[in-house]
């Protein structure tokens, strides 16, 4: 059972980045994922008042889940925004999934949020990229080439394994 669950707010897109983020994550060329909605209650159709109105038939509650994790969401208007500070990890094992990963999150997003695996999502949300063997090589006990490996790091945008064992061997 899953204790904590992220709760993402949308002003009024929470359908559609359920949809997208299902969709990635079932298209992911490296495995395959049993992603899916699970639920979803709306605002009633009469009319709304107050903050909420204008809201009729949006999403008051959305469940989905990403590889077996568990999200909610909402249509909740404008009043908040998703901030870099929080951000998702998604852990990949070849540079192929990186790919998949980087290419469709970056459709729509910001190219100005996008570093050392950070990206952000055309709905305002960050997620990192990172291939598994990353923390691996910057956690190195020889910290000549764990070095190596953060000096090319810092200098990436998406991240490209190749080039960090190259950076990580001296070569």
């Amino acid at each position: 059972m899953q204790k904590i669950t992220p709760f993402l707010w949308f002003n009024t897109q929470a359908e559609e980045a359920m949809h997208f983020y299902v969709d990635i994550f079932n298209s992911n060329p490296a495995k395959k994922s049993e992603s899916t909605i699970v639920a979803i209650k709306r605002y009633p159709e009469g009319p709304l008042q107050g903050p909420m109105k204008g809201m009729e038939g949006k999403v008051l509650t959305g469940v989905f889940e990403l590889e077996g994790q568990k999200f909610m969401c909402l249509d909740g208007g404008p009043f908040f925004k998703p901030t870099a500070a929080m951000s998702l990890y998604i852990e990949c094992q070849s540079q192929k999934e990186v790919d998949h990963f980087w290419e469709s999150f970056a459709a729509g997003g910001d190219p100005n949020a996008q570093q050392c695996g950070w990206i952000q999502d055309k709905f305002g949300f960050s997620w990192q990229v990172i291939p598994a063997i990353l923390p691996q090589l910057l956690n190195d006990s020889d910290h000549q080439k764990a070095g190596r490996a953060m000096e090319a790091m810092l200098k990436m945008k998406k991240i490209n394994i190749a080039e960090l064992q190259k950076a990580f061997d001296g070569a």
